[in-house]
């Protein structure tokens, strides 16, 4: 689907390359538009997804794999089929605890800068 912005309608998965995103650590952005952007992380064990905040709301889905999840100072342990919620401007971050933890991101609204490292 053509909206001049994004990547929308049929969207399939083998078409989008992986990108290194950090040691250990790489991202697919599955699709987006100005109000929405779903992404794949993948980490091997032991990879870390440094603290940090942004004014995005992000929910994640732990498709595989276990991770030390850390929401603003309270760490919890998270493995596949859990969820986390993460409000605007509230610290957080991972560490995953196994090989291909897997996790599916949603912001809203879209995250410009991981479209302008492209």
């Amino acid at each position: 689907m053509d909206n001049n912005f994004g990547l929308t309608g049929f969207i399939f998965n083998d078409d989008i390359q992986w990108e290194n995103v950090g040691e250990g650590v790489r991202r697919k952005i599955l699709a987006y538009d100005k109000d929405l952007m779903l992404t794949a992380v993948e980490f091997k064990k032991g990879a870390v997804g440094y603290l940090h905040k942004h004014p995005h709301k992000q929910v994640s889905y732990i498709v595989s794999g276990s991770f030390e999840v850390t929401i603003n100072g309270e760490k919890k342990i998270q493995k596949a089929g859990d969820v986390y919620f993460i409000p605007s401007n509230i610290e957080h971050g991972v560490l995953a605890l196994e090989d291909q933890s897997l996790l599916i991101d949603v912001f809203t609204p879209y995250r410009e800068d991981f479209i302008k490292q492209q």
